[in-house]
């Protein structure tokens, strides 16, 4: 482990000692079992592949400054699975299940979590899909439940620093009745065109608008918005958002700063009324923004004056990463300390 720079990892994936599975057949799942492959052996007409039927999580581990590993917010990571098994038709994975199995792989690969205070992370990826063959449009009868791991850096090169992002009023990530409450592969397929379009033209993420009128704000790629004025946390509210797990978890730490906190629809104007706003999710935890560009509109709303991210962003993502690693109080019961 020696040859591990942690302070230089990327965003990318390492082969670790283990992974976990267990399958679903005949009405129940099987026993959760170590493996060493980083290979699925499915049948060429499993329902995964044609349509779909695949959901997963993003979840990290952080090892303290008391050496012990903490996972954190991980039983609503199950929730949310569960919730993505029931918009797709999927087999529901019992809750006490995820978490052993996350509890497992994490202990499997014990030597891969980076040590405290490197900037590093041990990435926890739980993935569930169906495997049973079949050519027509019909739920899997059988199913398929992993969790590896893999050691990472930042999300964002750039580390903690506002980056500029764009809209593209062209593209939607997702259908406004559709699959974006869901965090399914396809959501993330339907959004990589406009990304890489976006990357090669200097942006970090593409903000997509509403589907159905193309006035609000909906995510920004796969991440939260929220945009802060007036001591107030703002994030959208849309039927076709991923809720995610950071964005709850700043929601109440903004509380517990004494913001008000509004969940409601954006409007894509009041972005240049907004003091701060970031995009939020377990890879980066926050990504302040310096500017959004509306391409289509050739309009820029200039978010971040000086370059830097804003105050009360920094004093959320401190709180929050404070919390991961074990310095803060854990008041809400957030953080899984394992044996």
């Amino acid at each position: 482990m020696e040859s591990i720079n942690w302070s230089k990892l990327s965003f990318g994936y390492m082969k670790t000692d283990y992974n976990v599975r267990t399958h679903f057949s005949d009405g129940k799942w099987s026993e959760l079992k170590l493996e060493t492959s980083e290979f699925v052996d499915i049948h060429m007409a499993a329902s995964c592949l044609h349509y779909g039927q695949e959901a997963f999580e993003g979840m990290k581990a952080f090892k303290g400054k008391d050496n012990k590993i903490r996972l954190f917010r991980m039983r609503e990571n199950a929730l949310r699975l569960q919730h993505s098994c029931r918009g797709i038709m999927m087999e529901e994975l019992p809750v006490e299940i995820f978490e052993e199995a996350v509890i497992k792989a994490v202990k499997a690969n014990e030597r891969f979590v980076p040590p405290y205070e490197s900037g590093a992370a041990l990435y926890i990826r739980p993935l569930l899909f169906g495997t049973s063959a079949q050519v027509g449009v019909a739920p899997s009868k059988e199913y398929t439940f992993i969790v590896f791991v893999t050691p990472v850096g930042p999300y964002f090169k750039e580390g903690f620093k506002p980056t500029p992002m764009a809209i593209m009023r062209e593209y939607d990530r997702a259908a406004p009745l559709g699959t974006g409450t869901y965090k399914v592969g396809g959501n993330y397929a339907a959004s990589m065109y406009s990304g890489v379009k976006a990357s090669k033209m200097g942006y970090s993420s593409v903000v997509y608008l509403d589907a159905k009128e193309k006035k609000y704000i909906d995510e920004c790629g796969p991440a939260n918005f929220f945009g802060i004025k007036d001591n107030t946390y703002i994030t959208p509210k849309s039927p076709s958002i991923l809720p995610s797990i950071t964005n709850k978890s700043l929601i109440q730490l903004a509380k517990d700063i004494g913001l008000k906190v509004e969940r409601r629809p954006v409007p894509v104007e009041e972005l240049a009324t907004f003091e701060e706003a970031g995009a939020c999710g377990t890879a980066a935890v926050i990504s302040p923004i310096l500017k959004i560009d509306d391409l289509s509109e050739n309009k820029t709303y200039q978010i971040s004056k000086d370059g830097e991210a804003g105050p009360i962003s920094k004093k959320l993502y401190d709180k929050l990463r404070a919390i991961q690693y074990g310095d803060e109080e854990d008041v809400h019961g957030w953080v899984t300390i394992l044996d």
